[in-house]
Parts: structure tokens; sequence; C-alpha cells
């Protein structure tokens, strides 16, 4: 493929979409570990180099396609009906809705799990600038949410809620993808079951303590 330089702010847009659906594709297929900026630039038909002028670098564009993401899981989230009951009723409620909607993206999930440790060490300050904020929006958002469903809940309570219920969907992820050894060492010994974790059940539990553990606190 000859590389004709996109002219236009509508070109530019064009092409870092491009790169992006690709990236999306891609990332269906595989781990965000496994993702290269080498077989991104092959499968969207440009150098390296090319590539590169239009997302920072591979960091950048994985940490533009989890704000997507997050974009899309708030608006689901958003619509789900808000439930009636008592207190403890809507807190496993929003717990399960919570968590049920980010197990149903796992690609989401990853994206989470790679965030601080991977995806914020190659970006310039002013891309890490624009990125946390994108992120304090939606903890913003998703803590608007929550006390929809929790109106208890204070305001700060539920932005901290809103927080670590990202940062819990990464970890867990990442404690729920064991390597072929770990999954073997399972496999061998029955006594290792209870370290085996199952994400919903998991990350269900885990929201629903901070929620009644915020709450408890006032």
């Amino acid at each position: 493929m000859t590389f004709r330089r996109a002219r236009s702010d509508e070109q530019r847009d064009e092409r870092r979409r491009a790169i992006l659906g690709t990236l999306a594709a891609m990332l269906a297929e595989m781990p965000v570990s496994e993702v290269s900026l080498n077989e991104l630039a092959r499968r969207v038909g440009l150098a390296k180099s090319n590539v590169l002028r239009y997302v920072e670098s591979r960091e950048a564009a994985l940490l533009d396609l989890m704000h997507a993401r997050v974009a899309e899981w708030l608006a689901e989230v958003a619509g789900a009906p808000v439930p009636t009951g008592t207190e403890r009723e809507r807190t496993d409620a929003l717990a399960g809705l919570l968590a049920g909607s980010l197990v149903a993206r796992p690609v989401l999930c990853d994206l989470l799990g790679a965030q601080s440790a991977v995806l914020e060490r190659n970006v310039s300050a002013e891309l890490a600038g624009r990125h946390k904020h994108a992120l304090l929006d939606a903890t913003s958002e998703l803590a608007g949410i929550t006390r929809r469903h929790v109106p208890e809940l204070t305001a700060d309570a539920a932005f901290s809620l809103a927080g670590a219920t990202m940062l819990c969907a990464g970890s867990v992820w990442t404690a729920c993808q064991p390597s072929e050894a770990m999954t073997a060492a399972y496999a061998a010994d029955p006594e290792l079951a209870a370290m085996r974790l199952d994400l919903t059940a998991a990350l269900t539990q885990l929201v629903a303590i901070l929620t009644a553990g915020l709450l408890a606190r006032g």
C-alpha cells in the first residue's frame, strides 16, 4: 500500500478511526499484553512510523480505546432500571449490575487491568493529563449512577465506590486469567480450588462489600 498522508482534519480523523477500529478488532482476538505496534501497522497497511503520525504510541491508542469502551459501559448502566427495596436489596442489585455489565465486557476489564502498569507508561504529559481528566469525568458519571441506585451514599462515598469499582474490575480480571502452570496446578490439587476466583462472583462480592462499608462509614 502506498502511504498518502492525510491532509485535512477530516482525513486525519478518518485515518485515526481506522487505526483504532483495527486495534479493537485485534483485542477481540488477543489480550492487551500481546498487542504490538508492529502488528497493528501490518493490519492497517501502514509503516509503523506512519501509524505514529495518528496515534502517539501503542499505549496511547489503547487508552483512547479504553475510554471509548468505558463510555459504552456507562451508557449501558445508566440505562438500567433503578431497583426498589431495602438498602441491602438495592446495594446487592447495584453490585450485580456493575459486576455483570463489566464481566460482559472482557476487553474493557483487560484494558482497566493494564491501565496503571502498562498503558500510562509510554505517553506524553499532555496525553496523560487528558487521560486523567477523562477518567475523572467517567468516575464522576458512575458516581452519579450509583447514587440513583443507592441514594444513601454521600457524594464522596459514591465517587470512592465508582473509582474502586473500576480498579477492582481490572485487578480481579487479571487474577482470573491464570497461566498454564497455574491452571495445571489447580487441576492437579483440589485443595487449591478456593484460590481460583470466579470473575462474576468475586467482583459482585467486592462491590457489595465496598458499598456496605461506605454506607456504614456514613
